[in-house]
């Protein structure tokens, strides 16, 4: 969908700053009362999501034209999705994609990110954007026996993702992981090297024949191999696999499982069960590609209708993606089966929780914006009197470590599957 085919919503937009808040029923306190990472560290409106809805009218209507400042202000967003859940509270309007759009756009016109060519360049001769060797993507899984799906066939297919093949530092997460549904007697396999990158990064930041192309060559190597299920622990992927091959590339009949669900399943089902202690009191960090982003995606055809002399309506009724049916639960059913573990909540959680700052490559790009919006989460956590923070994303992980290390914070930062591994 072009950025003509939101000239509607564009036009509705009042400017009232819904977008920069969580919704106000929602509000515990001023401190913890922002939504937008951005907003929050830069502090003018063309950086909210109203902000960019005005820089799409003025794109739209010619009175503007893409340049070094405005394209600098587009690409200081995580695209965490917080503007359009709180905008949909009061509005039906799609935030969201009119942001997503506006990258498209400038990647179109040839109006790039210079910061972005590395990480491009890496995935075009890598197949990754860690910037590594696509001959090292398996070593992750060296010394494991595990099925190849390039090989074998096997029920489910576990997709490791980009992070957690190249970075060693959560290789032990990955692994336990894998360990863990083997141990329930999963049938499962994984691709090793020959796996792709899932491109949703890339789209995030403006590249969508890359999210094709990727995204092609991941469905074909499932259809392939007969898959039907596909688990993943990286929530990145997991929005790439749910939600945008879905909408963009017109998938159908393929589960796709955060590894938070179908190691709750599992649990629930009795072939796995934490026995040991962990004596800690925690925080859960949703990360957004599993939260809010992470919503199915549900594709709709009708007619927007005036009424009333400027009421919307749509026939049949438009199902928006309003955050509220992302992966919530399991991670903190996975947590509470855990004995002696204490979960205690934050102020922002589900979809109105605070991004950790990592994602639409900021965490690359525009390192301070990263920290900034870990160091703003970790306040939130510590605020809860929780000894750790506990997430289901590499990239969260990633993020808070680095700040935690660089700022010499007492709060520790766990992945789900450490502390279940050290209970099973």
């Amino acid at each position: 969908m072009a950025l003509e085919n939101h000239y509607k919503d564009m036009m509705r937009c009042v400017k009232c700053s819904e977008c920069k808040w969580i919704p106000l029923a929602m509000v515990k306190s001023q401190r913890f009362a922002q939504c937008c990472p951005s907003m929050g560290k830069y502090n003018f409106h063309t950086y909210s999501g109203g902000g960019k809805v005005n820089m799409g009218m003025s794109l739209y209507t010619k009175r503007a034209e893409f340049n070094d400042e405005n394209l600098d202000i587009l690409y200081r967003c995580t695209m965490c999705g917080a503007c359009d859940v709180s905008c949909k509270c009061t509005k039906d309007m799609e935030v969201m994609e009119i942001n997503q759009e506006l990258r498209l756009l400038a990647v179109a016109e040839g109006q790039i990110n210079l910061a972005h060519s590395p990480l491009l360049d890496s995935l075009r001769q890598e197949d990754n954007m860690m910037q590594k060797k696509k001959q090292d993507r398996g070593n992750w899984a060296d010394g494991l026996t595990v099925k190849n799906i390039t090989q074998e066939k096997a029920q489910v297919y576990f997709h490791a993702g980009c992070r957690y093949s190249f970075d060693q530092e959560l290789w032990p997460e990955v692994r336990s992981a894998l360990t863990l549904l083997q141990k329930a007697g999963v049938d499962v396999a994984i691709a090793g090297k020959d796996e792709n990158c899932c491109a949703g990064r890339a789209y995030e930041i403006g590249y969508q024949s890359e999210l094709n192309k990727y995204g092609e060559n991941n469905l074909d190597l499932l259809k392939n191999a007969g898959i039907k299920t596909i688990v993943t622990p990286c929530a990145e992927c997991y929005y790439a696999f749910k939600v945008l091959y879905p909408k963009l590339l017109k998938t159908a009949g393929l589960e796709v499982l955060h590894i938070t669900e179908y190691l709750n399943r599992l649990i629930k089902e009795g072939a796995l069960k934490p026995s040991k202690k962990v004596e800690m009191r925690v925080t859960y960090h949703d990360p957004c590609h599993l939260g809010r982003l992470g919503e199915p995606y549900i594709p709709w055809e009708g007619e927007e209708i005036i009424v009333n002399q400027g009421t919307y309506i749509y026939d049949p009724p438009k199902p928006w993606r309003k955050g509220t049916y992302g992966v919530y639960e399991p991670p903190r059913d996975l947590l509470q089966s855990i004995p002696g573990i204490e979960l205690v909540e934050m102020e922002r959680i589900k979809e109105y929780a605070w991004c950790c700052g990592a994602g639409a490559a900021v965490i690359d790009t525009y390192p301070e914006l990263a920290e900034y919006g870990a160091e703003e989460r970790l306040e939130e956590a510590g605020a809860t009197g929780a000894e750790a923070i506990v997430t289901a994303c590499p990239y969260c992980k990633t993020n808070f470590n680095q700040v935690i290390q660089a700022n010499h914070h007492k709060l520790k930062v766990y992945d789900i599957l450490e502390l279940l591994e050290q209970s099973i």
